[in-house]
């Protein structure tokens, strides 16, 4: 039981403090809440504190310039550059930014508080803060990149950023990088995947940026630590309020209701029975007529949206595992409302979650965190009992079942645990990327230093660059950065470091970034390279000793807020034993993909080729800065003979004929002490994933995926490192740790995994879209696991489908069962689409989940929803699932699997009410 200890999720707000980039998620532990006096809050249970949340911004200091509208450049994707006002609004809910120059008539306080989208001009962007994921000081993203190398944008941004004849205007002479000052520039990262690239001019010498970003790092801050005293229903009716007010008088009328429903996925019948119900609630909160054509509140459409739910109780889940678990009545014969903090404890956290752990001082704390929530007021509501930690009712308990202290995901597992931070680094898994200077395909995408910082804040801690000489320039050779003998960009090896650089300052206590060179730098360009990273680096770099070298690697706790190199350092610096990109020709290299007649690639001429134009050897100065040395595999028990810091790389299909060969045990021994990373083969162009799970389950390190696809193999990864509050590092199962000392079992015992699809809340259209019909939302359930402990593979069901319904869908109750035989390394996956009416459209993807088996928790759970680019930022972060999850150890014997199969096959195209499991 760990309720009301401290969680850990992706992208964990931590307090503000100069310079420090803040991310957007929310704390679930009532220590969190320090601007919300818990006291007050249950002083006047009646009033429940309405407005508590509205005005949680109200005490933050921000500089006046901000609130009045100060002077921004924006940097486009296309490197141009355009003169904006940004201005906070006045409650600090949302931040504008718009075309106009402050005190102009564009920039009027009228037109700030509307949401004009004519043309699209008069309002560029509207940002809630509530979608704010990212706040990342400096210019290394893309955009600024694009800046620097146009010609014609000089010009352009030096009639931009001078707003008069001041001194401080750019010369004509001077260069784009001069003028885009790394410490003017600033980029805020909102709604999963959208930037906005910003630079502060010069000439405003009144605020400095960093008064501005800290100013803004608190208020996502603050919001984010509030949040979680409110339910996400009114969030997401927050989150939309201001888009749907057509005046700024705060009321919201009959047809802009109608507009909010429709823009949360609420299906509405017809106008008439909504104008029905719409005066018959304004009446029953005694509203006149005239004060029901001006429209409702904010809180008072908080209530009528809640009263709508719960119009549809009786089929709500809630409703049933409520009499289910406490029964319908008490003793005493009345209709049960409430529920005790004792009962609570025994019959459902115990019996029913198995929470066996669970105390009753934790169940009365988590009793004053529920009754003390800002819940909508309803017709029926009970008064908070005089003990808020005695008893909640049923509405409070379904803010608890959709809660993250009800996570499916393992609370423990998914915070930081330091303690586990001191073993080997060969010990973990390492969330590791391939390629990740590309933008899109490997053949003719664009590179870019972006793909590196949004790897990183996606928690990445192993990067790929492939190094090739470059230009001479100022008689100084330039190491880039690009797929070799493709069409792909280049981009300068400097910049890259830089960005670590930058990521690193704003992050020091980042656990050890692994930069894993492919180096085909002739030797000057090597020599550049080494200097870069120490000039660059400083004392960020990793420089190990020779008696470093000797015994265990190092732990990631050693090497905290280091960058480590992973190329070549053989002993004598000739590389004959080296490891030279053999597996990269065959299965990663640009010849066999572009100028090869096929895409398999097993070496060939274009393979010798390619050795050929490899270089032979090493710079002594690059090579003293390595730690990681890649060498070729010649047998097992030689490798597992080499030093610690020796280490191996294989593409996927070399992964796969590994595995089954009999020699599978003795690799995964040696990855207990040496480090192995993998990468997809060179016949993905299209930059697809492979699945992670077999080279997991033979405990290689570094799994690298290509970042820039968000399929389904990075999904299960975004999964697997959410465990140790997503820093990157997972320690591994046991299992994987003590193969020299196990005897392997032929069958081992497998497990039993069933789950029940219930209900979903908040949940948005496809890519966030603000307009279209309400979606028709059903979920797909995989379990991806390995087979014959040598195969992945994967078993997928979907549920029925929920028509006209994305605020509170409620699903037929099917029930998909799995057997998982690798449980240390099985991932459960869950996806919602909303289905198309037309057959020859795809179906939708709109949010998803991956959950390793070994932190699923049983019992009735919550379950949080991403976004593509693995965040909860903007309408998906209010959007969970309802599950029931049954766990059991059982074997299913091998001639069974097929009939299994079948039934579940049978059962997912069933349309059945709930039954008892």
């Amino acid at each position: 039981m760990h309720l009301y200890q401290a969680q850990t999720s992706p992208a964990r707000p931590t307090r503000p403090s100069n310079n420090a980039p803040i991310s957007a998620s929310s704390s679930s532990t009532i220590s969190n809440f320090p601007n919300i006096p818990l006291n007050k809050q249950l002083s006047n249970p009646t009033k429940k504190n309405k407005t508590l949340f509205q005005h949680c911004l109200k005490d933050i200091a921000v500089p006046r310039a901000l609130q009045e509208g100060i002077q921004v450049l924006r940097v486009f994707a296309n490197g141009k550059t355009t003169r904006m006002t940004m201005k906070l609004s006045d409650d600090k809910f949302t931040l504008f930014l718009n075309h106009g120059i402050p005190g102009s008539n564009k920039a009027t306080n009228k037109r700030w508080s509307m949401m004009s989208r004519k043309n699209g001009s008069e309002l560029d962007r509207v940002i809630d803060v509530g979608g704010i994921s990212e706040i990342q000081r400096g210019h290394s993203r893309r955009n600024f990149q694009m800046a620097r190398t146009r010609t014609d944008s000089i010009k352009s941004l030096m009639s931009n950023i001078s707003l008069d004849n001041s001194s401080t205007a750019p010369s004509s002479q001077q260069s784009m990088a001069d003028v885009l000052d790394p410490s003017l520039c600033f980029s805020i990262l909102f709604r999963g995947a959208w930037t906005l690239d910003l630079m502060m001019p010069s000439s405003s010498t009144s605020i400095s940026r960093d008064e501005i970003l800290n100013a803004l790092d608190q208020i996502v801050y603050t919001y984010q630590s509030a949040k979680v005293m409110v339910s996400n229903d009114v969030l997401l009716l927050r989150y939309v309020w201001r888009e749907a007010e057509k005046e700024t008088t705060g009321r919201a009328g009959s047809n802009e209701l109608q507009k909010i429903l429709k823009r949360i996925n609420y299906h509405i019948p017809s106008t008439k029975k909504f104008n029905d119900s719409y005066d018959k609630f304004g009446k029953m909160i005694h509203l006149d007529r005239k004060m029901r054509k001006q429209g409702l509140t904010f809180e008072q459409t908080a209530s009528f949206l809640h009263k709508l739910k719960r119009d549809s109780w009786l089929a709500k889940p809630v409703n049933r595992y409520w009499n289910r678990l406490f029964g319908d009545q008490m003793k005493n014969g009345k209709a049960r409302k409430d529920v005790s903090a004792q009962t609570f404890l025994t019959k459902f956290l115990h019996d029913f979650q198995g929470e066996d752990e669970a105390t009753l001082e934790q169940v009365q704390r988590l009793f004053i965190h529920l009754n003390a929530l800002q819940l909508p007021r309803s017709d029926d509501a009970i008064e908070i009992p005089d003990d808020p930690s005695s008893r909640i009712d049923k509405v409070r308990f379904e803010a608890y079942l959709n809660s993250e202290e009800n996570d499916a995901f393992e609370p423990l597992r998914e915070k930081y645990n330091k303690d586990c931070m001191r073993r080997p680094i060969s010990e973990y898994w390492i969330n590791s990327s391939h390629n990740t200077y590309l933008t899109g395909d490997q053949i003719t995408s664009a590179s870019s230093v972006d793909m590196y910082s949004n790897a990183l804040y996606r928690g990445c801690r192993c990067l790929e660059l492939d190094i090739w000489d470059g230009e001479i320039v100022d008689m100084q050779p330039c190491p880039v950065v690009w797929h070799g003998h493709t069409m792909t960009s280049k981009i300068l090896f400097k910049d890259i470091i830089r960005a670590i650089k930058l990521f690193l300052n704003f992050h020091p206590d980042t656990f050890p970034l692994v930069l894993s060179f492919e180096n085909h730098c002739s030797i000057p360009y090597q020599e550049v390279m080494a200097q870069q990273l120490v000039r660059i680096l400083g004392s960020s770099l990793y420089i190990p000793s020779e008696t470093s070298l000797q015994g265990s690697l190092p732990s990631p706790m050693d090497l905290k807020g280091m960058v480590v190199v992973k190329g070549r350092r053989p002993t004598d610096l000739d590389l004959d034993d080296a490891e030279d990109y053999e597996d990269d020709v065959s299965d990663d290299g640009a010849p066999s993909t572009v100028f090869g007649s096929e895409y398999a690639g097993d070496g060939g001429e274009q393979a010798a080729n390619r050795k050929k134009n490899t270089n032979s050897k090493i710079s002594p100065s690059l090579a003293r800065l390595t730690l990681f040395h890649g060498n070729k595999l010649k047998s097992w028990e030689t490798s597992i003979l080499n030093p610690t810091h020796y280490m191996h790389s294989f593409s996927e299909n070399k992964v796969r004929s590994l595995a089954r060969k009999t020699d599978r045990r003795t690799w995964t021994v040696y990855n207990e002490t040496h480090m192995s990373r993998t990468y997809p083969a060179g016949s993905r162009v299209d930059s697809s994933n492979y699945l992670p799970i077999l080279p997991w389950s033979l405990g290689c390190q570094m799994v690298s995926l290509n970042f820039q696809t968000n399929d389904v193999a990075l999904k299960l990864n975004d999964g697997r490192f959410r465990e140790n509050g997503s820093c990157g590092y997972v320690l591994k199962p046991d299992s994987l740790l003590e193969m020299h000392d196990k005897v392997e079992t032929k069958d081992p015992n497998t497990l039993k995994v069933a789950i029940r699809i219930l209900s979903g809340a908040c949940i948005p259209k496809p890519n966030e879209q603000k307009t279209g019909e309400v979606i028709n939302p059903y979920i797909k359930v995989s379990m991806y696991d390995i087979k014959n402990g040598e195969k992945a593979g994967f078993q997928s069901f979907d549920s029925g489908v929920c028509g006209n319904n994305g605020f509170n869908p409620i699903f037929t109750s099917d029930k998909f069962s799995f057997r998982v035989d690798n449980p240390a390394v099985a991932m459960l996956h869950l996806a919602i689409y909303d289905k198309e009416s037309t057959p020859t459209k795809p179906d939708a993807l709109v949010a998803s989940a991956s959950i390793p088996v070994s932190v699923l928790r049983k019992g009735l759970r919550s379950v949080k929803l991403f976004d593509t680019a693995n965040t909860r930022s903007g309408a998906i972060g209010f959007a969970s699932l309802l599950i029931e999850v049954k766990k059991s150890i059982g074997v299913v014997a091998a001639n069974d699997m097929d009939d299994f199969i079948a039934r579940e096959a049978t059962r997912a195209k069933k349309v059945a009410i709930m039954a008892e499991f």
